[in-house]
C-alpha cells in the first residue's frame, strides 16, 4: 500500500528528519493539511508556517509553491522574526479550504485567520481573524474572561452543513457559527460547557457525555457532528447536528459516554483509541488519527448511534494490535510516527505524520481492503453496542 506521495524529504538512516534550515520542500511536526481538487495546503507547525501546493502533488519531495508566516521558504520561528503577530504565525495547527477561502488555526496567537482567496504569494496577509480584535492582538480570550466570541488555543476548525466550528480547546469547548462570524459575533452554540462563561475541563468533574477534556478537531456532512476529544481518549458525535448543548448520539473510542480510561499497555483492538488529535470524513468514510497508537482508524458507514463501534480498516500498522511508532523499525512508507492531522477528499487521505516530519497522500481504495472481514475478526471474540 505505497502512497500516492510522500512530501517532506527524508534523511538518512531511515530517520526522516528535516534540514536545521526550513527549505520549500521540507517539513517539521506538522499538525494540519486539507486539499480540494486545486490545492493542499499544510500547518508546518514546527517551522510557524503555512505551505500552499498549487495542484495536489503527485511526486515525492515537491517543494511548496506559496508560503505563509515568513517571509521566506528558509525562514522560521514564531511571528515572522520579529515582525510581529500581523503576518507572522504560532504553532499553526489546523487548515481549510471552504468556498474559495482559505482558514488556519493560529493556535498560539488564540485565533482564526481567514483569506478570501487562497493566496498566489508568498506572505499574503489575512483578510481576517477571528477570537481577536485586530491583527496585532494575541492574548487568550483577548485579554480578558472566557466569552462567547474569545478563543484560547483554538486547535481544530470545521464545516458541517453551512456551520462552522472551533475545537476551542483551552477553554474546553466546541464553539459553532451559522455562518462565519467575519463581525466578532458571539457564537450561536457552545457545547462541553454550560455557559459562554464557563471553560473547566471536563465541566469540573469526571467525564461526562456533555464535556470535553481537550476537543482537538472537527468533522461533520449535513446530518452529523463528530469531535474529537483527546484528551477523553474518545470521538463524540451528534445527529443531527445541535444547535444547543446536547447529549451525544455516538462514542468511539470507550465503552460508554462516560467512560475516558487511557489503556497503553494493552492490545487495542479495532475499538480502542488514545489521544485521537484529528478527524475527517469522505463520503460515508470516517478517519480518525489515533495518534498515540501510532495509526489512522477507518470506518466504512458513517457511525451515527451507540457506543465502542470497531473501525473497519488500520493504516499505519499492520493489524489492530499493533501500536508502535514506525512499527518499532526505520521509517516506511507505511510507517506512522504520531500522526497528528488528517484530511479526506475525492478519495484520497492525507495524514500530517508529525513524528516523522512529512505528508503522505493515499487512495483510499488502496486502503479499504476487504474492510467488513477486518473489523468482524475483532467483533467476534468482544462484545459491543452499535
Amino acid at each position: 500500500m505505497k502512497p500516492l506521495a510522500w512530501l517532506g524529504a527524508p534523511g538518512g538512516r531511515g530517520l526522516g528528519l528535516p534540514c536545521a534550515q526550513p527549505t520549500p520542500s521540507q517539513v517539521y511536526a506538522p499538525r494540519g493539511v486539507c486539499f480540494n481538487d486545486d490545492t493542499l495546503a499544510v500547518c508546518d507547525s514546527g517551522n510557524h508556517r503555512v505551505l500552499i501546493w498549487h495542484g495536489v502533488p503527485e511526486s515525492d519531495g515537491q517543494p511548496a509553491d506559496v508560503v505563509l508566516g515568513q517571509a521566506d521558504s528558509y525562514s522560521e520561528g514564531p511571528n515572522a522574526r520579529g515582525r510581529g503577530p500581523e503576518n507572522g504565525l504560532h504553532l499553526p495547527t489546523a487548515i481549510v479550504l471552504h468556498a474559495g477561502r482559505l482558514l488556519v488555526a493560529d493556535a498560539w496567537h488564540h485565533r482564526i485567520l481567514v483569506w478570501d482567496e487562497v493566496p498566489r504569494e508568498s506572505d499574503t496577509p489575512p483578510n481576517h481573524v477571528i477570537g481577536q480584535k485586530d491583527f496585532a492582538s494575541v492574548d487568550p480570550n483577548r485579554g480578558g474572561v472566557c466569552d462567547g466570541a474569545s478563543l484560547y488555543w483554538p486547535y481544530g476548525i470545521g464545516f458541517a452543513a453551512e456551520w462552522f466550528y472551533v475545537a476551542d480547546t483551552g477553554n474546553r469547548r466546541i464553539v459553532g457559527w451559522r455562518g462565519l462570524p467575519l463581525d466578532g459575533r458571539p457564537a450561536d452554540v457552545i457545547l462541553g460547557q454550560a455557559s459562554a462563561n464557563d471553560n473547566e475541563e471536563n465541566r469540573g468533574g469526571p467525564a461526562s457525555p456533555k464535556s470535553f477534556r481537550w476537543p482537538h478537531a472537527i468533522a461533520g456532512s449535513e446530518d452529523v457532528l463528530y469531535v474529537a476529544d483527546a484528551g477523553n481518549h474518545r470521538v463524540l458525535g451528534w445527529t443531527p447536528l445541535p444547535e444547543a448543548d446536547a447529549d451525544p448520539a455516538v462514542v468511539l473510542g470507550q465503552e460508554n459516554f462516560t467512560a475516558a480510561a487511557e489503556f497503553p499497555y494493552v492490545k487495542q483492538g479495532a475499538s480502542r483509541l488514545r489521544f485521537p488529535y484529528s478527524i475527517a470524513r469522505d463520503g460515508e468514510v470516517l478517519a480518525v488519527a489515533d495518534t498515540a497508537n501510532n495509526r489512522i482508524l477507518l470506518w466504512q458507514g458513517l457511525p451515527k448511534l451507540g457506543a465502542f463501534r470497531p473501525a473497519d480498516a488500520v493504516v499505519g500498522q499492520p493489524d489492530f494490535d499493533a501500536t508502535g511508532e514506525n512499527g518499532w523499525k526505520a521509517v516506511t512508507h507505511q510507517t506512522l510516527c504520531w500522526p497528528y492531522g488528517i484530511w479526506m477528499h475525492s478519495g484520497k487521505l492525507a495524514v500530517a505524520d508529525s513524528g516523522n516530519n512529512r505528508i503522505m497522500i493515499w487512495s483510499l481504495d488502496d486502503l479499504l481492503i476487504e474492510p467488513a472481514m477486518a473489523g468482524e475478526r475483532y467483533v467476534s471474540g468482544n462484545s459491543r453496542t452499535s
